[in-house]
């Protein structure tokens, strides 16, 4: 596989950056994922961060170097970050669950497969043309894909998810593809600080117009122009399929790699998830909720890897 990605994450105006993106290689398999830990719930950004580490951790125990149903293992993966949310909730005592969204990218072979829980997004752009996004688990975008017209005074609906990672119903996960990759394709996973405030065909326009190193910076920079002094958290991962790479869009090929070589940007830790083509701002994460949650989280990691996706 040959491939070139970005990744930037911008604190907004909000207290903290509960976002979280990572990516996952080996020779023949490759993993982006994206979570926002959700407002008004405890701990998003253990959350958000619990959820990524539990899919690398599969994806790590399982890609050797392939995996053998890609679909399979994003709904299962999914699956449980969400129960490890749910233990995470309940050896700690609290009252309320750590909830997040998550989008989720395999690219294996030269298919791409995707699937999400909420309403952070995946963008498929092929040429200058749009030809897949995922649809928002938000009782707005419901409405609109059953072809009603939301009235003015349900704008307030566009925030309210019926599903998401650590709910205490059972999540509901989409799934996408297998769709045949094209040299030149491009996929961007963002949470909603994006495309809250960037229209589709804005999003569409900047991925087709330029290299990603160019194009995702200027969109984070269009979101928090558009989004004020109130604007959500901005953070996108963006790919690029067997692109030519240059020294401002760090590039990944993974032809020379071993059976057995894993690689990941996704980190056993609640800091950023830093690597090749990152830029990611300081998100000012209490201390003190670090000290407090990443003992749990490195278990909860521990017990994943041993075997938590169900056969």
């Amino acid at each position: 596989m040959r491939f070139s990605v970005y990744q930037i994450s911008r604190k907004g105006g909000r207290e903290k950056n509960e976002d979280r993106m990572g990516y996952c290689y080996t020779r023949d398999a490759g993993l982006f994922a994206l979570a926002d830990g959700m407002g008004g719930h405890p701990e998003g950004e253990v959350a958000s961060q619990l959820a990524l580490q539990t899919m690398a951790a599969m994806f790590q125990r399982d890609a050797k170097p392939v995996l053998d149903d890609p679909l399979r293992f994003l709904q299962d993966a999914i699956m449980a970050g969400h129960h490890q949310l749910l233990r995470y909730a309940s050896e700690k005592g609290l009252i309320d669950n750590p909830r997040t969204t998550l989008v989720a990218c395999i690219l294996q072979g030269n298919m791409a497969y995707w699937a999400h829980c909420g309403d952070s997004r995946l963008y498929f752009v092929r040429g200058n043309k749009l030809i897949a996004r995922t649809r928002d688990h938000s009782y707005s975008e419901l409405q609109q894909t059953l072809g009603h017209t939301a009235l003015p005074n349900d704008r307030f609906n566009r925030n309210v998810l019926f599903t998401c990672l650590g709910s205490p119903g059972k999540p509901v996960v989409d799934t996408s593809g297998p769709l045949l990759l094209q040299e030149g394709d491009r996929i961007l996973l963002c949470s909603d600080g994006l495309w809250g405030t960037v229209e589709d065909d804005i999003i569409t326009d900047h991925l087709a117009a330029r290299p990603i190193a160019e194009s995702v910076p200027e969109l984070v920079e269009v979101a928090l122009r558009n989004g004020g002094a109130k604007c959500d958290n901005v953070t996108i991962i963006a790919m690029e399929w067997e692109s030519a790479t240059d020294e401002d869009t760090p590039g990944v090929s993974t032809d020379e790699l071993g059976d057995e070589v894993f690689a990941s940007t996704i980190q056993a830790s609640l800091g950023s998830n830093a690597g090749p083509g990152d830029n990611v701002e300081d998100d000012d994460l209490d201390e003190a909720a670090i000290e407090r949650s990443i003992r749990e989280i490195n278990e909860a990691i521990r017990r994943s890897a041993n075997g938590t996706r169900k056969v």
